[in-house]
């Protein structure tokens, strides 16, 4: 993939390509007679935004601290330089936001291996994350993967990463001849696993673009809004409309050649008839100095070049801008004159992604051509989906304040301050960072017939489980399953298609109250993850999936001490064995019998 210039040097890097390391045990078959290993198969992850290490390439003398960065320091993240030089390390995190270079007095680079996404400090951005990567990676890329281990890959991209595979995939399909790409990805790829992928975009980037956002850092908002402006590709988030798409990419390769002209959005009718461009609400509702002496439908243009630049004048004037305003650089347009920063906004958004000579991301992806898709993500948590703006008459930038949120909630709209909202709900809410019609996008990639399960996300013996086989499913519109809850139980709810593409599998996973940052470590998304894999690769497997009827303890680490039966739980799998230097009573639970044997009822 060719090195874009919105995603040279900075955070959102995120195409750390490792591999996957799976256990090369041999697992007798049903007859106890062939074995079957995993030495063939591979994996690739792409973590997402603010996920990868970044050293320094320079030197960098720092007044007044008794830290400097020298070659191979690590930038990000290192908190003590943070704390002590925060403007020193600046020079190192922001590039120039028209053309993405570096700062003159420094030079960072993303670290490669596994160090780039282990070594990020604990607690900050992905934190723990980093920790359960480390533990099934290795370095590789899709073509050495297959030549060292003769097999395909499996893809798992969290967040952002998904965006960059994307690109990867538009990229590939005009490098190669069209017949061979479809034979590349069947050789190259087995599955790809979209964990929560924000396919129409995330209102919190309209958050980190005129706010900032900290992610949990000791810096301010405004230190945290100009790191965020100077990448290109924090953009990439940014919420667009559902109803929008650009021009044929390859009408323009072949009738204009490469490096033409933008892609040319072109909106369905729905766009112009419809509220909120496909969203539960307007995203950005902000205010202005009053405008006099215009017509009562003032254009865009009108309002940019007459708004006074006093507040003093009148009542603030409330625009507000859905998400195909937001994506086409309508918002920033209106503020140039109030926001120093949105000129440079609206030029990466014009070159880097309008003019992109590949694709323009800010607009609906289909379903990749790749033989088993996973589609994984966390439901029912407070989601932002969308903001009140007002100015704070500081300068940048620091020269926008919150006035208000709005929040989706388990099927409804709030407000931070209480006042009623008004928009069309989602039927469920998002994972705390992705709104839920976003994340629930790629159910459009799903087929006219779809089976749900709803399964209890913790071990069960299946007394749990409901089941509907066969719904209808129309493209453009959500999955709704009659089904129950029981209180206090998070569930997982399958949603599963084997049939409308001959060949090829899709399957949309939605996990109750699965964060969007620590969902990557959740053991329930790991014991998933993984008796999928191991059920797609067993050549006595029976069904098109995994069977969702039970789920019992697989490793010693899932046993666990039942005190109100003074017993280790799941009896028929695990037993009470005390080893020397076992601290508790849970630790003394173990496996009757191995891994490989419990394996076998998954088939």
């Amino acid at each position: 993939m060719p090195r874009r210039r919105r995603r040279r040097g900075d955070l959102a890097v995120a195409a750390v390509l490792a591999a996957l390391v799976l256990a090369a045990v041999g697992v007798a078959g049903g007859d106890g007679g062939a074995e079957f290993d995993y030495r063939k198969l591979s994996g690739i992850i792409i973590p997402g935004f603010a996920s990868t290490q970044l050293r320094a390439w320079s030197v960098l003398d720092c007044p007044y601290s008794p830290f400097d960065f020298n070659p191979l320091d690590s930038v990000w993240l290192d908190t003590a330089k943070l704390f002590s030089a925060v403007n020193c390390w600046l020079k190192c995190m922001l590039l120039e936001p028209y053309n993405q270079t570096d700062h003159p007095e420094c030079k960072s680079r993303p670290d490669s291996g596994l160090s780039a996404i282990t070594e990020l400090d604990p607690g900050y951005i992905t934190g723990p994350l980093s920790s359960v990567w480390k533990e099934w990676v290795k370095w590789l890329t899709f073509e050495i993967a297959l030549k060292l281990r003769g097999g395909p890959s499996l893809v798992f991209a969290h967040s952002m990463g998904n965006n960059v595979f994307r690109y990867f995939l538009e990229w590939l399909k005009l490098e190669i001849a069209p017949k061979h790409y479809i034979q590349w990805l069947d050789e190259h790829i087995h599955a790809y696993f979209a964990v929560g992928a924000p396919l129409l975009g995330s209102t919190e980037a309209v958050r980190a673009v005129l706010s900032g956002t900290t992610f949990g850092l000791p810096v301010s908002e405004g230190t945290a809004r100009l790191m965020f402006n100077a990448f290109g590709s924090s953009l990439w988030l940014m919420p667009f409309s559902k109803y929008c798409k650009a021009d044929n990419i390859y009408w323009k390769h072949f009738f204009e050649g490469k490096g033409g002209c933008p892609h040319r959005q072109q909106c369905d009718e729905a766009e112009y008839i419809s509220d909120y461009s496909g969203w539960p609400t307007d995203l950005v509702r902000i205010e202005v100095p009053s405008v006099r002496d215009m017509g009562a439908y003032p254009s865009i243009m009108d309002i940019t070049e007459n708004i006074t630049s006093s507040m003093e004048c009148g009542k603030p004037t409330l625009l507000s801008f859905s998400a195909r305003e937001v994506s086409d650089g309508t918002l920033f347009k209106t503020i140039e004159d109030y926001d120093p920063q949105s000129k440079a906004l609206v030029y990466q958004l014009e070159k880097y992604y309008q003019g992109d000579p590949v694709l323009n991301p800010l607009t609906p992806w289909e379903r990749p051509p790749i033989k088993n898709v996973f589609c994984i993500y966390g439901i029912d948590s407070k989601t932002e989906v969308g903001y009140y703006f007002a100015p704070s008459g500081k300068p940048y930038p620091d020269n926008w304040i919150i006035t208000d949120v709005i929040y989706e909630f388990e099927g409804a709209l709030l407000s931070r301050s209480g006042n009623s909202v008004s928009g069309k709900p989602n039927n469920s809410s998002g994972d705390g960072t992705v709104s839920f019609n976003s994340l629930s996008w790629c159910k459009n990639w799903l087929g006219p017939k779809v089976n749900i399960t709803r399964a209890p996300q913790a071990e069960h013996d299946g007394s749990d489980l409901q089941t509907t086989m066969n719904i209808d499913h129309h493209h453009g519109q959500d999955i709704v399953p009659n089904m129950t809850r029981a209180p206090h139980v998070k569930y997982i709810t399958y949603y599963e298609d084997a049939e409308s593409l001959p060949g090829w599998r899709t399957a949309v996973w939605e996990l109750d109250k699965a964060n969007h940052r620590n969902i990557v470590r959740m053991p329930v998304l790991m014991r998933e993850l993984w008796l999928e894999m191991w059920h797609d690769m067993h050549p006595e497997s029976k069904s098109k999936f995994v069977t969702k009827a039970f789920r019992g303890p697989l490793r010693n680490e899932d046993c666990r001490w039942d005190y109100s039966k003074a017993r280790c739980g799941f009896p028929e799998h695990c037993e009470y064995r005390y080893i020397f230097g076992d601290v508790h009573l849970g630790m003394s639970c173990r496996l009757k019998k191995t891994s490989t044997n419990l394996l076998q009822q998954y088939l």
